[in-house]
């Protein structure tokens, strides 16, 4: 599994139904103990249902996730990818995204496992990295679509990483410059 593919699987979550003029609004914040949210929002323009079915029904999933993809829903379950349609979802190439848990039309949780693309620091310290999908009904046929995540640990090369995550939606930020120039 090569990290820009797990990249590119966490940010389509975020731009599934992207709409010219629509826009992914960075909300991420401190928790009251010191936690660091990633957070970003955006409003698509489909109904709640519609929104979790192209998170959770492989014949959707394939349409702008991967040509090979197949989703076990169900806490302790996976979303298995590959890139390569003359591979097959067996394949080492083959990304697997483990589901913590879900709540069927509101929240599925996905566990974030870092490769060697990352310092081994933040490898051995990843067991809490995690990915919020919320769907949230705004009416008006309209589905608010936020995605959370949590789980940073503590150091500078949790910074780096928190910044590459940043930097792979936004572009870098001011405090994410010069951590980036040192990754």
């Amino acid at each position: 599994m090569t990290f820009k593919k797990l990249v590119t699987f966490i940010l389509m979550a975020l731009f599934i139904f992207y709409v010219k003029g629509q826009t992914v609004e960075n909300t991420s914040y401190t928790t009251s103990s010191g936690e660091k949210v990633l957070r970003l929002e955006m409003i698509v323009p489909v109904d709640k249902k519609t929104a979790w079915n192209y998170f959770t029904k492989d014949e959707l999933l394939k349409k702008w996730i991967a040509p090979l993809v197949h989703i076990e829903l169900k806490t302790g379950g996976s979303i298995l990818t590959n890139y390569n349609k003359d591979k097959s979802l067996d394949d080492s190439s083959s990304i697997r995204l483990g589901i913590i848990n879900y709540l069927d039309e509101e929240l599925i949780t996905l566990k974030v496992k870092l490769n060697d693309n990352f310092s081994q620091k933040v490898q051995g310290e990843d067991g809490n990295l995690q990915e919020l999908i919320q769907f949230i009904n705004t009416g008006n046929g309209k589905t608010k679509i936020i995605s959370s995540m949590i789980g940073w640990g503590k150091g500078e090369d949790w910074d780096k990483t928190y910044c590459f995550f940043e930097k792979g939606i936004f572009g870098p930020t001011k405090n994410c410059i010069k951590r980036l120039n040192n990754f």
